[in-house]
């Protein structure tokens, strides 16, 4: 199955066709640094970053671009109240950001462009809409011309006459239509401001990602991703003002994530209503946090829960003690290369039992992915290969070509999930407990999933009388041995 996208401006799924072979261009709206980044700017994040590490498993070059607006009347009006410069709060939250997109294993991006630094391209990009009559400049500020682009609407499903019921021109607005959107914002006295043909000023929300898009990655390129919560008009206003000035298709695909919720509500800066994700990296182990962004289809909300944190901690466990069993196994094996080697003989012809499962799990998982980034069905696979490595690992029925796969198995369990940027750094500590221990603490995982309380209380008993102890955590079981 070769890869397909689902297009939010053509609702459906297509088959990849990059604009250039074996590379690939990607565009992510960031965040707008007024303040501390939260866990929804981490899910668009993570959604970009897994789109990209699958593209890079499947031998495509990806240039990825994301931006900082780093200049706005928030970020202005939270200088003021500090009494700084606006550029420190703009440095200051861009680096909270990185800094926290590390701690959750984010490949760093080719480039992060800030609006601030490409006010050049952004007048000129202003320049040519209003020579081909796109655009208008009225009073120190300059708009585009809504009605001057037939397909407007097209990405959001809007049509023209319904948007302008209900919409005004503010206090302060000059521009003919309702509907217009600002390219070049006049400066009120004491604001930070550039010179311009216009007078000074500062660039538009929107005209910032069209002309540093196209700057880094041409006038068309493949992938453009940020939150739904962007697709009108933020995404809607890009393509209007990109393509009228280029004549060609902007991004071929749009693939904007599902929001973060909070008791089914999307995380909102201006109401107070999100979690800082400073805040929950001091509480839950920063693998789980990553594991549960991306446990959901990225097109698909997701709730925010410590329930749903806690489970995903037990979940993730389970995977990493499969990998730890699978890996110890090529150190305790005597001959372990040219078991493998035989166990692949064998699986050339027909495969079966344990190396069976890790090319089935290979095959679905490729699959998944293969069907619009479906890193949910995809992480919901490595448990299958998981199992299978425990099964093998712990039977004493177990055939000496199953045991003989157990590196291979390892191998691919690792492979695959760092495909989805999972299983980096030291592992947890609840590894370095003997194999006896870990088999129960799974089992209790198990049963603590299944709400079999009885049973979980059990297995704890049976695991404190060999010595350990366990911690319940958000990101998941710790098992020590007593002190």
């Amino acid at each position: 199955m070769s890869l397909r996208v689902y297009d939010t401006r053509r609702r459906q799924k297509l088959p990849f066709e990059p604009v250039h072979p074996k590379r690939a261009g990607m565009y992510v709206c960031g965040m707008t640094v007024q303040d501390k980044p939260h866990v929804g700017h981490m899910r668009y994040a993570v959604a970009g970053d897994v789109m990209r590490r699958y593209l890079e498993a499947k031998g495509f070059a990806v240039t990825y671009v994301t931006n900082f607006t780093d200049i706005d009347d928030r970020i202005i009006d939270r200088a003021n109240r500090e009494g700084v410069p606006f550029g420190d709060v703009s440095e200051r939250n861009m680096e909270a950001f990185l800094t926290y997109a590390d701690l959750l294993n984010i490949k760093r991006a080719t480039h992060y462009p800030r609006a601030t630094e490409h006010v050049p391209e952004i007048i000129e990009l202003i320049q040519r809409l209003i020579a081909k009559g796109h655009a208008y400049a009225s009073g120190g500020d300059v708009y585009f011309d809504v009605r001057s682009y037939p397909k407007y609407g097209e990405l959001s499903g809007r049509k023209l006459d319904e948007l302008r019921s209900g919409v005004r021109i503010e206090v302060g607005e000059s521009k003919r239509d309702p509907l217009d959107f600002t390219l070049w914002k006049g400066a009120k006295p004491g604001e930070p401001s550039w010179p311009s043909p216009w007078g000074p000023g500062r660039p538009g929300w929107h005209i910032e990602c069209s002309a540093m898009a196209m700057k880094y990655l041409g006038d068309t390129f493949d992938f453009h991703g940020g939150g739904q919560d962007l697709i009108f008009p933020h995404h809607e206003n890009e393509i209007a003002q990109t393509e009228a000035a280029t004549g060609k298709p902007f991004a071929r695909y749009w693939v904007e994530n599902g929001l973060v919720l909070l008791s089914g509500t999307k995380m909102s800066k201006s109401e107070q209503h999100f979690f800082l994700i400073e805040d929950v990296a001091r509480q839950v182990e920063p693998q789980v946090i990553r594991f549960y962004l991306q446990s959901t289809h990225y097109r698909s909300p997701i709730e925010w829960s410590e329930e749903r944190l806690r489970e995903a901690g037990t979940a993730y466990a389970r995977l990493r003690a499969a990998l730890a069993t699978g890996e110890r196994a090529v150190g305790a094996q005597d001959g372990a290369a040219a078991g493998s080697a035989s166990a692949r003989g064998a699986s050339a012809a027909e495969p079966t039992g344990l190396q069976a499962e890790i090319e089935e799990t290979a095959r679905l998982f490729e699959e998944s992915m293969d069907d619009d980034f479906n890193s949910a069905k995809a992480q919901g696979h490595l448990f299958d290969l998981a199992k299978a490595i425990n099964r093998v690992a712990e039977s004493d029925a177990s055939t000496p070509s199953e045991r003989a796969a157990l590196p291979e198995a390892s191998r691919t369990l690792r492979r695959l999930g760092e495909t989805l940027g999972l299983f980096w750094g030291a592992q947890a500590e609840e590894t370095a407990a003997p194999d006896e221990v870990q088999a129960l603490v799974r089992q209790r995982d198990e049963a603590r999933l299944q709400k079999q309380w009885q049973r979980a209380d059990d297995l704890r008993a049976k695991i404190e009388a060999l010595g350990y102890v366990l911690e319940d955590q958000k990101g998941g079981t710790r098992a020590r041995r007593k002190p």
